[in-house]
Order: structure tokens, then sequence, then C-alpha cells
């Protein structure tokens, strides 16, 4: 253990794993946050590592995981690998009993999702999810409204959820041009959706599902030879809630559209409305709008007891730090934690299901978590 992690009474010690995202988001909020100290950072290429470990002043830089895991201060890791990586990484980081904050998608598909969600529990190890949607202050208000019963009965949930991040043509071909390395829309943002489906609205009964894709061919970043693109980035999806609520999403990332993310519920005494125009920035920007049955829609304030106590400039990283908040606390507790592998799991079984949908052009029942578990 480090001489300054030692004078830093309950402060945990974490290996970020991963050095796109986790560059990005996980390193600066680690470093953010009073509980947490970036120990080391993996990166497949030793020197990326160092450069990366030097310029963030982290101790320790590893291009492999075994090596990481052995480090005595490093009590918890996050993984934020392209997906096809992740199954295997944090499997590894399970069994050599460290915490575990996993991205998403958690895995390639729900059987792996469910292993290490059991893997967790045996080695009695503390393991959460970033689905930071369930700690943005305009999400939280609307999840508050709706538990109050503002719409009443549910009669009809729409999502749209429309962005350009894929758009350009020329944007490189890499895994998330393939479909067996988990790449594609429904993985990148779908994951999100049904998660916050999840928690907002309950289980979803059936899903119909199909998919589309624009750009079918994009150039290779070495030889700028065109491959072929075999994953979506368009979903459009029928969903039937457990209530019986019927449920449409429609997601894109290769549209430009001036509202990008919209959440709309209908019930037989209101409406609610969750949305931002925030292109650049899919955490701030949410405002929420809600109108009883017949009334004219008003904005409603989001209150300061759940904004973020400081906003960055990337966004993500104030959601984030909210999932770490809990994150230490289940550490220190020992205690369950929500959103955990559990969520994982569910939000990849919908997922699954969702492919199984597009490939046989059909609706496909969804099992309850309990009963897949």
């Amino acid at each position: 253990m480090t001489a300054a992690l030692k004078n830093q009474q309950g402060v945990i010690g974490v290996a970020v794993v991963g050095t796109g995202f986790g560059q990005k988001v996980h390193i600066p909020g680690l470093q953010a946050h009073s509980r947490t100290q970036v120990v080391a950072v993996y990166n497949r290429d030793l020197d990326k590592a160092s450069q990366i470990a030097q310029s963030h002043n982290i101790p320790h830089a590893c291009n492999n995981l075994t090596d990481i895991l052995q480090l005595p201060e490093v009590q918890a890791v996050t993984i934020s690998t392209p997906p096809f990586l992740h199954y295997e990484m944090a499997k590894q980081v399970l069994q050599a009993g460290k915490h575990l904050l996993l991205e998403k998608p958690v895995t390639l598909n729900a059987t792996e999702a469910k292993e290490l969600y059991y893997l967790a529990q045996e080695k009695g190890v503390i393991a959460t999810v970033d689905f930071e949607f369930r700690f943005v202050p305009g999400w939280l208000l609307f999840c508050e409204l709706l538990a109050q019963g503002y719409v009443g009965n549910k009669r009809l949930i729409t999502i749209n959820w429309f962005g350009s991040s894929r758009s350009n043509p020329d944007r490189a071909w890499n895994w998330y041009s393939q479909k067996d390395k988990g790449g594609g829309t429904l993985g990148s943002l779908g994951s999100h959706t049904f998660d916050y489906i999840h928690w907002l609205f309950g289980e979803v009964s059936r899903v119909n599902a199909h998919f589309t894709t624009a750009i079918p061919q994009r150039p290779d970043a070495t030889t700028e030879e065109m491959k072929p693109v075999n994953t979506d980035d368009t979903c459009m999806l029928m969903l039937e809630l457990a209530s019986g609520t019927p449920c449409q999403v429609s997601i894109s990332a290769v549209i430009y559209a001036p509202r990008t993310h919209t959440i709309e519920v209908y019930g037989d005494e209101g409406t609610l409305i969750l949305a931002s125009e925030n292109q650049k920035d899919y955490v701030h920007g949410f405002r929420v709008w809600g109108a009883k049955a017949g009334k004219p829609v008003g904005e409603i304030e989001i209150p300061n007891r759940l904004t973020f106590p400081k906003n960055y400039a990337d966004g993500r990283i104030s959601g984030f730090l909210r999932v770490v908040d809990q994150w230490v606390e289940a550490i220190e507790s020992g205690e369950s934690i929500t959103p955990s592998l559990r969520e994982g799991v569910y939000s990849q079984l919908l997922m699954d299901k969702s492919h199984e949908s597009n490939e046989t052009s059909s609706w496909v029942n969804v099992p309850s978590l309990d009963a897949f578990l």
C-alpha cells in the first residue's frame, strides 16, 4: 500500500482498466471523489499505460490484468474496455476478490452476465454497473413524480433517443461495427434504455424489435479499406410491460435531431415528459414537464436537493460520481447495491431477446428476472 493511501483513512484504492472512456470519465471522477484513489491504470500498450499514469499522477501502469490484481493497494477495479473484453476481465477481477464497477453492456450475452452476478455473490464483493441515468437530477424528479402517481394509470410510454455520433460515414471501422464484439447502438444506448425502463416502469413481458444499418461500410483506420458493418445503428422496439402498458422505443446514432432524448408517459390522469436538447452531453440538460389531464403542459422545476453538488465540463463525470458514491458506501457497509450486476443481467437479457426478435421478425417473450436467475 502506498504511503499516501495509508495516510488517508477509509480511502479505497482503485485500478482503472480501459483508458478511452476510462481516461475521460473514470480517472477524473475517481480522483475527484474524496473516498477513492486511482492507484493503477491498465492499457494493453504498456507505453501508453505509462504515459497516462504519468500524466494523471497514478503510481502503477500495467498491460497485464494479473499484475494489477496482485498489487496490495488495489481493493477495487473499474472496467471500461470494449464489451467483448468485459466477461473475462470482470471474471478475473471478481475471482481475485476485488470490488467491481463495470461499464455497460456488461457482457455479450445474459448467460455470461448471470455467471458474473453469482460469482460476485460467492466472493462477497460489491459489483455495480455504470447506469448513471438513475442519478441524474431531472431523472430523479421524473422518477419521484411517477412514484407519486402523477399520470395515474399509464396508458402509453414513448422513448426517443437520437444522436449523430455515428452519422459520419468516414468514422473508422472498429469493434463498434462488429456484432460479435458487442458493437452497435442497441449495446451502447439500448443497454441504458432497458435499465431505466426496468427502474422507472418495471419488467417487460415481451418485445418486438427491428434493427437497421444506414451505413453498411466503414473505412479501416490503417489501410482505409472499406469493411462491412454488421451492427445496428437504428433500433425500433415495441415493448409490452409486465403491467400491460405498451412502450414504444426509437434509438438511432446516425441522425441529427433537435431534441435528442425524450421520455413521454401518458396516463388517465396526466402526462409527464423528460427531455434534453443537449446533443454533446447526454447527462446535462434534462428538464421535466407535466400536465394534468386536459391542462396545458408546463415545466416542473428540479429541486435543489436533487441537483449535482458540482458540475463538470463532461457531464458524465457528475453522474459517474454518484454511482461511485453508492459503490463506496456499499463497500463500507457490505450491503447490497442498486444498480448491481443483477440490473446488468436484466438489461443484457432484454438485449438478447431484442436480437432474437429482430432475427425472427416476431414478438419474443421475456422471462421475469427472478425466473431467469
